[in-house]
């Protein structure tokens, strides 16, 4: 019980981790003050207890698949939320490197422009981590309650989870001092990547929850990589929280995870051509 806890509890903390110490790491490069953290942490802590509590009542929606559906939902909005934050961030990126080229008439624009893309960004970060924490500490608060009702297992589930939530936490944190450590232009290349694994992942777990719920048709697995590494054991268990790892996808699963791969890429590659024009033009 005590490793079982220590698995379980280390998948849900690592992609919240994953996420919350990138999006941080992010908003120092981009001199972004860290105040937000403070509200994300109370909202999602917040939004976590009440979807917890409540997740009975919720598992009762969509004709008993409201759990299912539930997360599924969540996931699809982080996805897009994340879609959304990556664009903006990758654009403030480069405002932010040329800025010094701007002619004085042109400065002012631009420093509005820095101005208002800094403000959304804070916005974006506080919905998106305030969704990912109320999301995973909801599936702690459940998995909690429903291992801790024998009394034999309880202080080893307690155990295993504070060990868990210590590597997931400590994890995040050396993600957040390697990027910080890093040159500004690699620690954003890195740090964007790990966006969209993570943001891609989070589609294919959600696509395989609809199918749980019927709500996307079951079909046959193209693969079954299930001999080479398996879900079930701690290694696939971890990249299924960080990269949404299926041992047997189906077919749509491989469309939908390489398609939000691609989405992100294709916007940021459009953003650099655009503003590539713009700079020769201004100078």
């Amino acid at each position: 019980m005590l490793l079982n806890s220590v698995i379980i509890i280390l998948r849900e903390v690592l992609e919240a981790a994953l996420l919350f110490s990138v999006l941080l790491a992010l908003s120092k490069q981009s001199v972004i003050k860290s105040q937000w953290i403070f509200w994300s942490v109370i909202m999602g802590v917040s939004g976590a207890a009440v979807f917890g509590l409540n997740m009975a009542v919720v598992s009762e929606w969509f004709d008993y698949v409201g759990q299912e559906v539930t997360n599924a939902i969540i996931q699809l909005m982080i996805y897009f939320l994340l879609l959304i934050f990556i664009s903006m961030q990758f654009k403030l990126y480069l405002l932010l490197k040329d800025e010094p080229l701007y002619m004085n008439a042109q400065r002012y624009n631009k420093t509005q422009i820095i101005q208002r893309l800094r403000s959304m960004l804070v916005f974006f970060m506080i919905v998106i981590t305030t969704l990912a924490i109320t999301r995973e500490g909801a599936e702690m608060m459940l998995y909690f309650f429903s291992v801790t009702r024998n009394e034999n297992h309880y202080s080893s589930t307690v155990i295993g989870m504070i060990i868990g939530f210590s590597i997931g936490v400590s994890v995040g944190f050396l993600f957040y001092y390697l990027l910080l450590s890093l040159h500004q232009k690699w620690s954003m290349i890195i740090a964007l990547s790990l966006l969209i694994l993570v943001s891609s992942g989070m589609i294919s777990q959600a696509t395989q929850l609809l199918i749980q719920a019927d709500w996307i048709e079951a079909q046959l697995p193209l693969w079954d990589s299930t001999h080479l590494l398996s879900e079930q054991s701690v290694p696939g268990q971890l990249l299924y929280a960080l990269i949404g790892y299926e041992s047997t996808p189906s077919a749509i699963q491989v469309i939908l995870y390489v398609s939000s791969l691609l989405l992100p890429v294709f916007i940021m590659l459009y953003f650099w051509k655009s503003h590539s024009a713009a700079r020769l033009q201004e100078l």
